[in-house]
């Protein structure tokens, strides 16, 4: 099991403070066992702040609100943001929307960015971190966007595409966490919770 090398951390309850389907199934292949509890916290993309800080401060937010009602547990928060040209590119509201951001990222490199963040209320412990990936587009065509639109994948999707869905096809290359695209940098992640966990004594 990846995690037997944290020490003690059966002993405490895991809370995943996230609804995506995304990030539980990359967590639970990695063998952690966690519930999850959604922190009902509006992501707000019209904040004053630079994305870096925009989804530092959105995964802050998801913890908090849940450790506070958690205070033994272990939570565990994220968000992530696709951001081209210092613009965040968020979930489609529309297949009109959807159409726009993904035309806009043919041909072209974008960023996409997960803040995950470590709570224990009960040692006032926070811990958070922000991780970078590179992806770039091939060129697209319009009917091969309106093809895409049409199968539903860009519905709840972060910059309307999946990269390990049928938005696939649209990749020509990524440099960094691939993992991270999908919604949850593990490697990233592990090795924050072994560093975090080493702190107390359970």
């Amino acid at each position: 099991m990846l995690f037997s090398l944290i020490e003690n951390l059966e002993k405490l309850d895991v809370i995943l403070a996230s609804g995506s389907p995304r990030r539980f199934e990359i967590l639970k292949n990695a063998g952690l066992d966690f519930r999850v509890e959604i922190s009902g916290v509006s992501e707000d993309h019209s904040l004053n702040l630079t994305p870096e800080d925009l989804v530092i401060a959105h995964a802050r937010s998801k913890g908090i609100a849940v450790a506070q009602q958690h205070p033994k547990a272990l939570v565990i928060s994220a968000d992530t943001i696709v951001v081209h040209d210092g613009e965040v590119l968020g979930k489609p509201a529309d297949e009109e929307d959807a159409f726009r951001m993904l035309r806009r990222l043919s041909g072209q490199t974008h960023e996409v960015m997960t803040a995950f963040g470590l709570f224990l209320n009960e040692y006032d412990q926070i811990h958070i971190e922000r991780i970078s990936t590179d992806v770039s587009f091939r060129p697209l065509r319009d009917e091969e966007i309106l093809e895409y639109i049409g199968t539903g994948e860009p519905e709840d999707k972060a910059g309307a595409y999946a990269i390990q869905g049928q938005g696939a096809i649209f990749i020509e290359k990524i440099n960094g966490s691939y993992l991270n695209v999908v919604g949850f940098p593990l490697t990233c992640f592990y090795l924050a919770l072994e560093k975090f966990m080493h702190k107390f004594v359970l």
